[in-house]
């Protein structure tokens, strides 16, 4: 049985972001976020993740490692809101992910679109988290595909 960390409480400037998004993003971005947590958690060599603030939005980095990109979450401004995670527009990961995971919607070149209500896919979200949290490492010659402590 693997043991997870728990998921650490947002910084205060953080959570004032959450509290700014309507009631249902907010509830799916905490979620995601939760699971941005346990997917670094659970992959060798993420180390822990810096939460800070990226455009007035979330955003998570693996400073200490350097293995990967700025993961930011935040909503594109349709009518209504979206909720959506971002990844650096100069990287391949929004193509990576359509073809990890042809199931969920991306937008342009950095834009994840999430559900803002029902049930969250997690398993192909992860396996795109994971690609974004070892995005750099990969570039640099690491492993072909993030692997998993078990």
């Amino acid at each position: 049985m693997t043991v997870r960390a728990p998921v650490p409480d947002p910084p205060a400037e953080v959570a004032r972001a959450f509290d700014a998004f309507p009631a249902a993003v907010r509830t799916r971005l905490l979620e995601v976020r939760a699971l941005i947590f346990s997917t670094a958690d659970g992959l060798d060599g993420v180390g822990p993740l810096t939460e800070t603030l990226k455009w007035g939005e979330p955003a998570y980095l693996t400073e200490a490692s350097r293995s990967g990109t700025t993961i930011r979450l935040g909503v594109l401004r349709d009518a209504p809101p979206t909720p959506a995670l971002f990844v650096n527009c100069q990287t391949t990961l929004a193509d990576d992910f359509r073809a990890l995971a042809p199931e969920l919607e991306c937008r342009g070149s950095r834009a994840l679109l999430l559900p803002a209500t029902g049930p969250l896919d997690a398993e192909p979200l992860r396996r795109c988290l994971a690609l974004a949290l070892t995005y750099k490492r990969r570039r640099r010659g690491g492993p072909a595909s993030p692997t998993e402590r078990r």
